[in-house]
């Protein structure tokens, strides 16, 4: 994989362990696509993180969690909800696509959002002190 996704994981791992508590995580590399899966804590809550890249694609996962409940959940996800939300309906043409938005509240609720980096999600936490 990309050295320069090496140089991003080595980055959010540094600042993660920086900003959470009891901050683990895991890297596997293969030439097709890199994973950083990594956890910690923030206040009360527990932090789940999971970077993706592949050749032409980006998917991440930042979450926040008080016990088991999602407080908030940013992704990139072809979640069907989110690509209703945007386009109005669910089709072929956009099946697969993945569509940045916010789970709240449990994931009950749900807001587009842009697309982020680990620093947005780092700079959104602190924005949100309730978290």
């Amino acid at each position: 994989m990309d050295e320069k996704v090496a140089e991003y994981f080595a980055a959010v791992i540094k600042t993660a362990a920086k900003v959470f508590a009891n901050c683990t995580h895991e890297t596997d590399f293969t030439p097709e696509r890199a994973i950083l899966h990594l956890q910690g804590e923030y206040g009360s809550c527990k932090i789940l993180i999971t970077e993706l890249f592949s050749d032409k694609v980006h998917k991440y996962r930042y979450y926040v969690l008080q016990g088991n409940r999602v407080e908030a959940g940013f992704d990139n996800a072809p979640d069907p909800r989110a690509i209703r939300m945007k386009y109005g309906k669910i089709g072929k043409e956009h099946t697969g696509e993945n569509i940045p938005h916010l789970h709240l509240d449990d994931k009950t609720m749900m807001v587009l959002t842009e697309e982020m980096m680990f620093s947005d999600f780092v700079e959104w936490l602190r924005k949100n002190p309730v978290f």
